[in-house]
């Protein structure tokens, strides 16, 4: 009798949570391999303005080399923001900082096209050394109510 209980209470199990468990333990198994592992890309939001920022090579930026740096800005409902349609400026920032310090660099931007998306604004950063950086994106519209003011805020953390 117990042995058919135990029978049913198996039937019972939902494999569920033990299936993610096993597909997040499969996921960070990279993490503890002693490699670098490219980031995802990071994404921001501000008002009705969405930002995925990309980093060259593989959004792992090294110390001293110059990385081609885009913001994918896209309006809510999907629609993209080209560079051409955006007043926007781009300031990076060493970590910490407080509000009030003036900004490491202050890159031209300009428009450029990656992953089958035209006119984004980009910038070659060269990040002076290893640690914490905040790219902080301001913009507004070139046509009136285009879309709201904004500004986006990415953390990037640089290597040697």
């Amino acid at each position: 009798m117990l042995h058919r209980l135990r029978r049913a209470n198996l039937k019972r199990v939902n494999l569920l949570p033990i299936n993610l468990l096993i597909g997040l333990l499969v996921a960070l198994g990279g993490a503890f391999v002693n490699q670098p592992q490219p980031l995802a890309h990071e994404v921001e939001l501000s008002n009705e303005v969405g930002g995925t920022l990309h980093i060259e090579p593989n959004d792992s930026p090294k110390a001293g080399t110059a990385s081609l740096t885009w913001i994918a800005l896209t309006r809510r409902g999907g629609q993209p923001i080209p560079l051409a349609d955006c007043n926007c400026n781009l300031s990076v920032y060493a970590q910490p900082y407080s509000p009030g310090d003036r900004p490491i660099q202050q890159p031209t931007l300009s428009a450029t096209s990656a992953e089958g998306r035209t006119g984004m604004p980009s910038a070659s950063i060269t990040f002076p050394r290893a640690g914490a950086y905040e790219l902080v994106l301001q913009g507004s519209p070139t046509a009136a109510g285009a879309f709201s003011p904004f500004e986006l805020r990415f953390a990037v953390t640089v290597a040697q």
